[in-house]
């Protein structure tokens, strides 16, 4: 069952008035190939909000006895796995691990850490992808090779929370939807001439990779015209901006050095909050700059 277009998501309301076998058909593979989570939240309606239905069902997993709870942690398949290169998972799973390329993953290192992780902990290595880029997935990785048994099975449990909860924001529609998307937006402000920077072309890299991931030119207001990420969770990591500041400058017929002193301005920064709104504005003129994280 893979994520459902906006107009065919399932209305709450509908839910709740759905049978036991409906509801558990409609929402059976939000937990991974565990349908009984479904089917304990359907005993519990009716629920007022979505973030509620989410709550009951991971309640489900929390609740249940341990020997099922870490027979529920290892169903899950590993990260790039042979299982997310034969496309052989869940649908749910296939997407999310085709998203970071895990599905194109070919790396012994990478198995050998994925190996060491099950043989110390007895559950596979649990990340929601959907809110890294893969430089982070690596580092939470070797982070986590560090942890205790009991801290690596509370991690596992906070990972499938956010697993879930993005499966079902995707799925359900109704009131009280939990919080699941970042925003990345940025303004440029011509300190020079005091105002807006309209025409400052705008360009954002993940660290360590030549394609940039969105593009744009800023308006009137020294925006552009959307954020530049938004409708998704952030991936946690590592990225630049780039402000193309000496091609707008001289476009101004100001007077500037031939070279620029200032040309493309490269910024880096980190995400590591995946649903917060990060606001990265450019205060620039033609022999300085500076920048602060906004809102």
């Amino acid at each position: 069952q893979r994520p459902v277009a906006a107009a065919d998501m399932i209305r709450l309301d509908d839910l709740n008035a759905a049978t036991p076998d409906a509801f558990t058909a409609a929402l059976g593979a939000v937990f991974e190939d565990a349908p009984w989570v479904a089917a304990y939240a359907a005993a519990r309606r009716p629920f007022p909000t979505v973030t509620a239905l989410h709550a009951a069902m991971f309640a489900a997993v929390q609740d249940a006895p341990r020997d099922e709870q870490m027979r529920f942690l290892n169903g899950h398949p590993e990260l790039a796995g042979e299982a997310a290169r034969r496309g052989t998972m869940a649908a749910f799973s296939v997407d999310e691990q085709a998203g970071l390329g895990l599905d194109r993953w070919d790396d012994a290192g990478f198995e050998a850490l994925n190996r060491g992780y099950r043989a110390r902990f007895g559950l596979p290595f649990i990340l929601c992808v959907r809110r890294h880029t893969s430089a982070s997935l690596l580092r939470q990785l070797h982070r986590r090779l560090g942890g205790s048994a009991e801290g690596e099975r509370a991690a596992a449990l906070q990972e499938v929370f956010l697993i879930t909860r993005l499966r079902l924001a995707g799925l359900v529609d109704g009131l009280g939807m939990p919080v699941v998307h970042g925003r990345l937006s940025t303004h440029v402000l011509n300190t020079a001439l005091a105002r807006p920077a309209e025409g400052v072309a705008v360009s954002l890299f993940e660290v360590g990779s030549a394609a940039a991931l969105v593009q744009g030119v800023t308006n009137a207001d020294g925006r552009t015209e959307a954020p530049l990420l938004s409708g998704a969770p952030l991936r946690i990591g590592q990225y630049e901006l780039r402000f193309e500041v000496g091609a707008y400058f001289a476009g101004l017929g100001l007077p500037v050095a031939d070279p620029p002193f200032l040309d493309v301005i490269p910024m880096r920064f980190g995400i590591a909050e995946a649903e917060a709104h990060y606001h990265v504005p450019l205060l620039v003129s033609p022999g300085t700059y500076t920048t602060y994280r906004g809102s």
